[in-house]
């Protein structure tokens, strides 16, 4: 059988950014008083493993590393069509950096058992380093490809791929297992069924703590993140606002003189 594992992020609402505070101890973001969503690039790797079943067969595992109510947006996969979720969720995996949150996903994979495919965004948006996509193939000693718009065809255990680059775009050749890291440009997501929100009712949420993972405490969250942020504030962004009066002709010409005097021209 096909197994395709599907790595999915709980995120700050982007809507509510402004609400994210920094800890002033761990220079780590504090999420607890914004509300959780899936990250939107990891919905375009979850619409990609459903895209995938339909053609080839198969199942799919979501897998999230978060606190517990991450375990909203497993149920968000499961309602897409997902047919197991299972929830990485210790204390011991708090302020975690991209090579630990790398180490503790690749860990949690190793659990589930053999993957065929491991799909995964390309980026979150609270994060946005593109890193765990990469060191989790190290990790789990797999090929990966990063900026995946497209999966062109495959000929088992081949798959050709379409990945983007600065101006362009690569064709490439990776031989399965293999991680992907996808972008938005892959597929649309859809929308979740009301019949999907029944099945996903009935499916249960499979939660591991570090002692299932079976690895030292030392190796995972704050403790086993190599990178050190010496500094972390949140930026403030004031601006001045004026209103043009007049005519179309009159705002057109305020405007272009506006532009002339603060010398963009």
């Amino acid at each position: 059988m096909f197994k395709i594992v599907v790595l999915v992020k709980a995120v700050p609402d982007p809507k509510r950014a402004s609400e994210i505070k920094i800890d002033p101890r761990t220079k780590t973001l504090t999420r607890a008083d914004v509300p959780l969503v899936m990250n939107q690039l990891d919905k375009h790797a979850m619409e990609s493993a459903l895209a995938l079943k339909s053609r080839v067969g198969g199942e799919i595992t979501a897998i999230s590393m978060g606190p517990p109510p991450a375990a909203a947006i497993l149920k968000e996969c499961l309602a897409m069509g997902a047919d197991h979720g299972v929830l990485l969720s210790d204390r011991a995996f708090g302020g975690a950096d991209a090579y630990a949150t790398a180490y503790t996903l690749a860990k949690g994979i190793e659990k589930v058992g053999s993957a065929d495919l491991v799909l995964c965004g390309m980026a979150s948006s609270d994060g946005s380093t593109e890193w765990v996509g990469s060191e989790l193939s190290v990790f789990l000693d797999l090929p990966v490809v990063t900026g995946v718009k497209e999966i062109i065809g495959s000929s088992e255990p081949w798959w050709q791929v379409k990945a983007h680059i600065d101006n362009g775009y690569r064709e490439l050749k990776v031989k399965l297992p293999a991680v992907l890291a996808v972008t938005r440009e892959l597929n649309t997501p859809r929308n979740i069924s009301f019949s999907g929100i029944i099945k996903a009712r009935k499916k249960e949420i499979t939660v591991w703590d570090f002692d299932a993972l079976g690895v030292p405490e030392s190796s995972l969250g704050l403790a086993g993140s190599p990178t050190i942020i010496s500094d972390l504030r949140v930026s403030e962004s004031k601006r001045e606002v004026e209103m043009i009066e007049g005519t179309r002709e009159e705002k057109a010409e305020m405007l272009v003189q506006k532009f002339a005097d603060a010398g963009t021209f």
